[in-house]
C-alpha cells in the first residue's frame, strides 16, 4: 500500500508540473498602465501610462515606443554576435570578413577621423571637372549605383498591371527634405526648418572644402533645383493613388517627353540598355528634371549633385560632419538631443549591407521553429474568420465577395525568414575607407535590384530583413510577411493566453491582411494585378464608408492648430480597424470551448484591448509629431489606440464605456467597414 501510495504522490506531482509547465500566462504588464486615468476619457493614458512613465525619451531619440524597444533589444543581441566575429580574424572573401570589416570601421573612429572629408573628394572633383550636360547625365547614373540619387529614383519592381514581370521604374525624388511641403509651405514652422536648411547646407559645403562665399552661392543653386522638384512632385495623397501613379511606356516613348535626358547613356551606365519599357511613376516630375536641365546653369547642376553626394554621405564620415549634419537632420527636424551611440550605427549599417546574412545568425540563435507552427496557426485562424466576416457584410454583392474571398485565400504567407537565403559572394569589402565600403555595397544591392528588369518576379524574396521589427503586406504579390523580429514581446509571447496574442500580434496580421483590402490594396486583384474588381456600388460603399474614417481623424489635433492627416494616413487606419475586429472575432472563435479565466482583475477581453494598446505605448516629441503628421502614413501612436476604440463596440462592452463618455461615439457616427 505505501509503494502504492508513492506511486500515487509520485504521477501527481509530474502532473502538477507539467500542468504549470503548460499553464499560460496572461501576458499583461500591469505596470504599463495607469490605473488612475479615466479608461473612458483617455484610454492611451490608461493602457500605456505606466508604460511612458517607465522609459522617459532619451536623448538619441525624438520617438521612443514597443518598437523601438524590441528594436533596441534585437540590436543589442546583433551587436554580440556581430562584435564576437569582428574581434577574429577570418578568410578573405568569407561573410564573417565582410561583417566584421565593415563593422570594424565604422568603429575606427580615429581612421574616420583622420580621413576627414577626403572619402568625398574624387566624387566631389568628378563632378566638377564637368564640361557638358550629357556627361553629367553619365556621371548621375554612375552616382545612382552608387547609392547617391540626385533628381529622381530609379529602381525595379513588379509591374502593377503584370504583376508576374519586373519592370524598370522612375520615381520623384532630388529633394533632400523629402516632404514637398517642406519647400512650400508658408507657416511658421515650416518656415523656420526651410531657413535652418539653407544654413545647413552652406555648413556642409564649408567642411568639405569649399569657401564660404562658394558655399553660399551653391545653397542658392540647390535651392532653387529642390524647389522646382518639390513645385511638381505629388502630395502623398496622390502618391497613394495606384493609378495615378502608373505611365508605363516605351524608351522611345520616354526620350520624347524628356528629350535633354540621354537615357541611353543613363541605361547603359545601369546594365540596362536592354531594356524597352519603363512605368514612369509622376511623369511631371521627370518632365520637370528635363526642364532643369534644359534651363538651369551647368554650374548651378553641378552644385546641386556636388550637395546630393555630400548630403548622402555625412553618415560615413568624419565626426564634424557627422555632428552637423545630425544638428539638422536630428534635432532642427526632429527634436533629438544627441546621436545614437557609435556601436548602434555601426550595428545598423551592416544591418543594411548584409541584412540576410545577419538574419540568418538571428533565427538561429533567437527564433524557436515553435514560434513559427503558432505564428502558422494564428494566420490561417485569422484568415477563415476574416473569410467569415466577407461572407456576412450586408453591403457588399455576392460578385464581389466571390472575388475578396479568393484574394484572401491566395494570401502568400511569409513568417520568420525566407526559405532560400542571399548570396553576399559578389560583395567586396575593403579596408581603404568606410564610405568606399557603403558605396561598394550600394553597387552591389542596386546591380542585384537591376538585373530583375524584364524578369519574372521571384515570389519567395523577402522585403524585409528577419531581424526587422515591423510586418508588410506586399499588393503586386498579394503576400503578408511577418519577419522574427517582431515576433517577440510584446507583440508575441510563446508562454501568454489567446487573450494576449490575439489582441498583439493578432491584430498585427489582421492589420496586413485588411491592406489587402484598404482604400489602396483593395484595387489589386488575387493575382497582384492593379484591376478593378469592384462592382461600381461596392465601389461607391466602400468609398463612403471609409470616408468616415478620414473624416473622424481629421478632426483629431495631434498638437495645436495642427489637425491628423485623414485621408493621408486612410489606408493605415483601415487596416488597424479591420485587424481589431477580425482579431477579436478570432479571439472568441478560439477560446469559445475553453473560456479564459480573468487574471489580475482584468477579463480576457480587456486584456486583449490592453495587449493591442501596449504595442503602440510611445513617448513623442514636439517636433517629431509635426514630422510625423507630414510624412508618415500611420496615426500617431495615441491615435492607433485612441482613434480606434470609439469605433469598436467590444471595447466599450469589456471596460463598461457610457455613452456619454469623453472617447464615446454614438452608433450611427461609428466606421464600419470590416
Amino acid at each position: 500500500m505505501r509503494k502504492i501510495i508513492l506511486i500515487i504522490v509520485s504521477i501527481m506531482m509530474i502532473i502538477s508540473c507539467n500542468s504549470k509547465k503548460n499553464t499560460l500566462v496572461s501576458g499583461i504588464d500591469v505596470s504599463n498602465l495607469d490605473t488612475d486615468a479615466d479608461c473612458g476619457a483617455d484610454f492611451y493614458q490608461y493602457a500605456c501610462g505606466g508604460w511612458m512613465k517607465k522609459y522617459p525619451l532619451t536623448g538619441e531619440y525624438a520617438r521612443f515606443g514597443s518598437f523601438d524597444k524590441l528594436a533596441e533589444d534585437n540590436r543589442t543581441q546583433l551587436n554580440a554576435l556581430i562584435a564576437e566575429i569582428a574581434s577574429t580574424k577570418h578568410e578573405n572573401g568569407t561573410v564573417e570578413q565582410k561583417i566584421g570589416d565593415i563593422y570594424s570601421m565604422a568603429m575606427d573612429s580615429v581612421k574616420l577621423n583622420t580621413d576627414e572629408y577626403y572619402p568625398v573628394v574624387e566624387d566631389l572633383n568628378r563632378v566638377s571637372a564637368v564640361k557638358d550636360k550629357t556627361e553629367l547625365l553619365s556621371l548621375v547614373s554612375d552616382l545612382i549605383r552608387n547609392g547617391i540619387n540626385a533628381y529622381f529614383f530609379v529602381f525595379v519592381d513588379a509591374d502593377m498591371m503584370n504583376s508576374s514581370m519586373n519592370i524598370l521604374q522612375l520615381y520623384q525624388g532630388g529633394i533632400s527634405l523629402h516632404e514637398r511641403d517642406y519647400y512650400l509651405d508658408k507657416d511658421k514652422h515650416t518656415t523656420n526648418i526651410r531657413e535652418k536648411y539653407k544654413q545647413h547646407i552652406v555648413k556642409m559645403f564649408e567642411l568639405t572644402g569649399f569657401s564660404h562665399k562658394q558655399a553660399q552661392k551653391n545653397m542658392e543653386a540647390v535651392m532653387k533645383i529642390e524647389t522646382r522638384l518639390a513645385t511638381v512632385a505629388y502630395d502623398r495623397i496622390k502618391l497613394r493613388d495606384p493609378h495615378a501613379n502608373y505611365n508605363k511606356m516605351s524608351i522611345s516613348e520616354l526620350k520624347k517627353i524628356t528629350p535633354e535626358i540621354k537615357w541611353e547613356i543613363i541605361l547603359k551606365a545601369l546594365n540596362m540598355s536592354n531594356v524597352n519599357e519603363i512605368n514612369v511613376s509622376q511623369k511631371e516630375s521627370i518632365i520637370e528634371v528635363n526642364n532643369i536641365i534644359a534651363n538651369e546653369s551647368l554650374k548651378d547642376n553641378i552644385a546641386y549633385i556636388q550637395w546630393k553626394i555630400i548630403d548622402e554621405a555625412a553618415e560615413y564620415l568624419s565626426d564634424d560632419l557627422y555632428a552637423e549634419n545630425f544638428e539638422f537632420y536630428g534635432k532642427i527636424l526632429s527634436g533629438k538631443e544627441e546621436p545614437q551611440p557609435r556601436w548602434k550605427r555601426a550595428v545598423s549599417v551592416v544591418n543594411r549591407m548584409m541584412g540576410e546574412a545577419v538574419g540568418q545568425m538571428f533565427v538561429k540563435k533567437y527564433f524557436p521553429p515553435e514560434a513559427k507552427e503558432r505564428m502558422i496557426n494564428l494566420v490561417h485562424n485569422l484568415q477563415d474568420v476574416f473569410a467569415e466576416r466577407i461572407s456576412a457584410l450586408d453591403w457588399m454583392s455576392d460578385s464581389t465577395k466571390i472575388k475578396a474571398l479568393e484574394k484572401l485565400k491566395t494570401f502568400y504567407v511569409k513568417i520568420g525568414y525566407p526559405d532560400k537565403w542571399r548570396d553576399y559572394s559578389d560583395l567586396n569589402i575593403k579596408k581603404d575607407s568606410y564610405f568606399e565600403n557603403i558605396k561598394r555595397a550600394n553597387r552591389f544591392e542596386n546591380d542585384y535590384m537591376f538585373d530583375k528588369a524584364g524578369k519574372p518576379v521571384d515570389r519567395d524574396e523577402w522585403g524585409m530583413t528577419p531581424q526587422t521589427v515591423n510586418a508588410y503586406y506586399n499588393p503586386t504579390t498579394n503576400e503578408i510577411c511577418f519577419p522574427a523580429g517582431i515576433l517577440q514581446y510584446p507583440f508575441f509571447d510563446m508562454n501568454a493566453d489567446d487573450a494576449f496574442n490575439y489582441g498583439a500580434i493578432g491584430v498585427v496580421i489582421g492589420h496586413e491582411m485588411t491592406h489587402g483590402f484598404d482604400d489602396e490594396g483593395r484595387k489589386f486583384d488575387k493575382d497582384g494585378n492593379l484591376k478593378d474588381w469592384w462592382t461600381a456600388e461596392d465601389a461607391r460603399q466602400f468609398d463612403q464608408r471609409a470616408k468616415v474614417m478620414s473624416d473622424y481623424f481629421d478632426s483629431i489635433y495631434v498638437a495645436p492648430d495642427v489637425h491628423a492627416n485623414g485621408r493621408f494616413t486612410l489606408g493605415e487606419n483601415i487596416a488597424d480597424y479591420g485587424g481589431l475586429r477580425i482579431a477579436y472575432q478570432a479571439y472568441k472563435a478560439a477560446t469559445k470551448d475553453n473560456p479564459l479565466p480573468n487574471v489580475d482583475g482584468f477579463t480576457p477581453d480587456q486584456r486583449f484591448f490592453l495587449a493591442y494598446s501596449t504595442v503602440w505605448a510611445a513617448n513623442i516629441r514636439p517636433e517629431e509629431i509635426l514630422q510625423r503628421t507630414k510624412s508618415d502614413p500611420h496615426a500617431l501612436g495615441k491615435w492607433r489606440v485612441n482613434g480606434q476604440m470609439p469605433h469598436i463596440q467590444a471595447w466599450y462592452d469589456a471596460f463598461n464605456i457610457s455613452e456619454d463618455a469623453p472617447m464615446a461615439l454614438p452608433v450611427e457616427k461609428r466606421v464600419s467597414i470590416w
